[in-house]
C-alpha cells in the first residue's frame, strides 16, 4: 500500500533510483527540484531537502513511497501567486515505471485535503493540453476545466478543484 510521507535523507539512494529512471532534465514534477541543486552527494542532496523544509509556509512536498521504492512525488503550492496562474497549486510525477497504477489520483486526492486546513477554498490544477493521462487524473479529484491557456511554450489545461467541507 502506498503512502504519502515528508522527503526524508534516509531514501537517498532509493530515490536517486526514481531520479535515474525519469532521466537527463528538470521534468519531475511534485520535487521542487532546480537546475541548481546537485542531488547526488549526500551533501548536495542533504542541501537539495532542506532547501524543501525550510518553506513549509510556501509549499508541502510529500513523495510516493511504497516497499521501500520512491514512485514519484506531489506539491501543493499555498500561495496563488503569479508562478501559481502558470504552473498550478499542484504538481506531481510519477516515475515511469509505476505509472498506470493510479498512483497520481490517489496522491492527489490525499493533498486535496491539506488545503482545507490551510484555508484555502480551491485549487488551480495544470497539465499539459495534451497530456490525457493527467487530466483525467485531475477529473477524477473533481478538476473542473477552467480554460485552456497558451503559456508562450505550449498549451495547459487550468482546472478547478472546489475544496468543500470534510468528509463525514
Amino acid at each position: 500500500m502506498p503512502e504519502l510521507i515528508p522527503p526524508a535523507e534516509r531514501l537517498h539512494a532509493v530515490w536517486r533510483d526514481a531520479h535515474a529512471e525519469w532521466g537527463p532534465g528538470l521534468h519531475e514534477d511534485g520535487f521542487g527540484l532546480l537546475p541548481t541543486d546537485e542531488v547526488h552527494s549526500p551533501a548536495g542532496f542533504a542541501a537539495w531537502l532542506g532547501r524543501l523544509t525550510e518553506e513549509p509556509v510556501r509549499c508541502t512536498y510529500r513523495w510516493i513511497l511504497e516497499d521501500g521504492q520512491v514512485l514519484g512525488g506531489i506539491a501543493l503550492r499555498h500561495e496563488s501567486n503569479i508562478d501559481v496562474q502558470r504552473a498550478g497549486h499542484v504538481g506531481y510525477g510519477i516515475r515511469p515505471s509505476a505509472r498506470g497504477r493510479g498512483l497520481a489520483t490517489w496522491a492527489l486526492g490525499r493533498m486535496v485535503e491539506e488545503p482545507r486546513t490551510l484555508g484555502m477554498d480551491g485549487l488551480l490544477v495544470v497539465c499539459e493540453a495534451d497530456n490525457v493521462w493527467s487530466a483525467r487524473t485531475i477529473e477524477r479529484q473533481g478538476g473542473v476545466l477552467e480554460d485552456v491557456y497558451d503559456t508562450g511554450h505550449s498549451a495547459v489545461r487550468r482546472y478547478r478543484i472546489t475544496i468543500g467541507e470534510p468528509n463525514t
